[in-house]
């Protein structure tokens, strides 16, 4: 009797009844508000409040994409905007942000739901819901998914992996064209594709996967293809910042770039706020990332599933490190893919780190520059310790980069990967 007792109170169904009531009851304490000094709630300190303001240009008669440039593919900006005009004249930014945040609850859940099933795909039942009660409790997830609009673009990510590893291309190829119309990050689970799945396999993929990215961009080039353009461009020619590229650099500030009003122009013309050039080249930085990536490829020996996660968040992990900037909540991809190549106290600490510094740099740190000069501006007593953040963070990102290097020189083969029935 005891047994059963402990069983269903450890069951799934209560993970997820936990999981729920704490955030909705977490977003009803702390509901989102826009006061007259500014925003406060839940969603105080993140983008959303940015976020609404573009959707707000609605009310102007103005698009993304049609009139306005993101530097983000349509999902996001479809769904803020839809939501601002489908709310009519309820619509303000306590309500907005309500729907949003529901929107991103639901992807946490199926977050929290893959890495489960990924878990237990790869260890067994029991190891698998034991990485669901961690990541259930990680705070940053809790915390990030009520700030931006990550928690969409890791639940494709994670989805497509999930289908991978359950030998369901199709349905993969159709997940990750999905995360790339959100965020472009889930593009990097195609070198995974490559080197796990014969080439038929990968033309089939690549093809689903460009035809559905294709179909969503050519009305958008029809619409406007200079803003468009533009879109697309944004993100790489954007300024170094909170990284090792932005200490050489010589840049100190935030990862923001261009106002509401600057979105409406060429990014040639917006203010990048005097941030200086880039000292070592973007082209250069990619080229050493992708020799790197190479070289993971051709010296990968262990092709069983946790080989395919391995080589995921070790490709994932060379391209942040390589990036010019740095977002805090890009933690909350590297976490379940940390947990689930090492579900052990390892990985959990190494989660537990990222998670620190990540709110040692934002709030923490920067939430403390607007009485500097100029305000928003990394100096002065808060100059090292913020320097020190950025060189620890670094350094955590290469050392799991080659924990997860290691996981794939492990001499594992398992046939069924590269052998298996693709759909």
């Amino acid at each position: 009797m005891n047994n059963g007792i402990a069983g269903s109170l450890g069951s799934m169904r209560v993970l997820v009844m936990l999981y729920l009531s704490f955030r909705l009851l977490m977003f009803l304490a702390y509901q989102p508000v826009l006061a007259e000094h500014g925003e406060v709630g839940i969603g105080a300190g993140g983008d959303r409040l940015f976020h609404f303001r573009l959707a707000a240009l609605a009310d102007e008669g103005k698009f993304p994409f049609r009139d306005w440039w993101s530097e983000f593919p349509p999902i996001w900006p479809a769904i803020s905007t839809g939501v601002y005009l489908l709310l009519g004249e309820k619509v303000n930014y306590s309500n907005w942000s309500f729907v949003l945040g529901l929107l991103m609850l639901a992807f946490e859940t199926g977050n929290l739901l893959l890495v489960r099933g990924i878990g237990c795909l790869l260890y067994g039942e029991s190891s698998g819901a034991n990485l669901a009660w961690i990541y259930a409790i990680s705070i940053a997830p809790a915390v990030f998914m009520w700030w931006n609009f990550d928690s969409m673009m890791n639940f494709f990510f994670l989805i497509g992996i999930y289908y991978l590893i359950k030998g369901r291309d199709s349905q993969a190829a159709l997940a990750i064209a999905a995360g790339i119309l959100v965020k472009f990050v889930p593009a990097l689970v195609f070198g995974a594709v490559i080197r796990y799945r014969r080439p038929t396999a990968v033309i089939r993929f690549a093809t689903l996967s460009a035809i559905l990215v294709i179909l969503v961009y050519l009305p958008l080039f029809a619409i406007n293809q200079e803003l468009t353009t533009i879109s697309l461009r944004a993100q790489a020619e954007k300024p170094s910042s909170q990284t090792i590229w932005a200490l050489l650099d010589g840049n100190y500030s935030t990862g923001n770039f261009a106002t509401v009003e600057d979105r409406l122009k060429q990014p040639g013309l917006v203010d990048n706020g005097g941030k200086n050039a880039a000292r070592i080249p973007n082209g250069l930085r990619l080229a050493v990332a992708a020799g790197l990536g190479i070289l993971v490829f051709v010296t990968t020996k262990r092709f069983d599933h946790r080989g395919l996660v391995a080589f995921v968040g070790v490709t994932t992990l060379i391209f942040y490190l390589q990036a010019q900037a740095w977002s805090p909540q890009w933690v909350t991809l590297i976490i379940p893919l940390t947990l689930l190549a090492f579900p052990s106290i390892r990985g959990i600490l190494a989660t537990i780190a990222l998670s620190s510094l990540a709110f040692a740099e934002y709030p923490i740190l920067w939430s403390r520059t607007g009485d500097l000069d100029p305000p928003g501006q990394m100096g002065g007593e808060w100059f090292l310790p913020w320097a020190l953040i950025v060189l620890l963070r670094t350094g955590l990102l290469a050392g799991l980069a080659l924990a997860f290097y290691k996981v794939l020189r492990e001499h594992l083969a398992a046939p069924e990967m590269t052998t298996q029935q693709t759909q």
